[in-house]
């Protein structure tokens, strides 16, 4: 099974200079973890996830042995998130790995498993063409290998 069997179409993308605060909502209102930033092009340029906009609010584990106290003040760090959403996805988007339509799809679960991805973007010749998610690979797996039929 290849992965354009599994794939999402129609990706909505983020500019590199819109602010994180646009791609955000573009997340939720679409109930997604991630956008792709892209060029109007569809080049691909890297992809913002919410991990990405919440892991720099909080402190580096360093700063949890130095000090235990004021590194864990969680409602100082919510002070931050405003900061954060108005940043450009550029300043925070991750240059990441993608794989072509045509790879197996248990490949791109290899890769996303080495790297601890949850979806990453499909591209052709550098250019956005889907997201494929995980669960994209085990519906995939499980509908195509019988996981629906009644057992006798």
């Amino acid at each position: 099974m290849r992965i354009h069997e599994v794939m999402s179409t129609g990706v909505v993308t983020g500019a590199p200079t819109d602010c994180v605060r646009e791609i955000v909502i573009k997340m939720l209102s679409r109930h997604r973890g991630a956008i792709p930033i892209a060029i109007p092009n569809h080049e691909l340029l890297g992809i913002v996830t919410l991990r990405d906009v919440m892991l720099p609010m909080y402190p580096n584990y360093g700063d949890y042995i130095h000090d235990a106290v004021h590194s864990r003040d969680f409602l100082e760090m919510e002070l931050n998130y405003p900061e954060m959403l108005a940043k450009k996805a550029e300043e925070i988007m991750v240059r990441t790995l993608t794989v072509s339509p045509e790879t197996p799809i248990l490949e791109a679960a290899s890769y996303m498993g080495l790297k601890n991805f949850r979806r990453i973007p499909v591209a052709d010749h550098g250019k956005v063409v889907g997201m494929v998610s995980i669960g994209d690979i085990h519906r995939g797996l499980f509908f195509s290998r019988g996981g629906c039929e009644a057992r006798s």
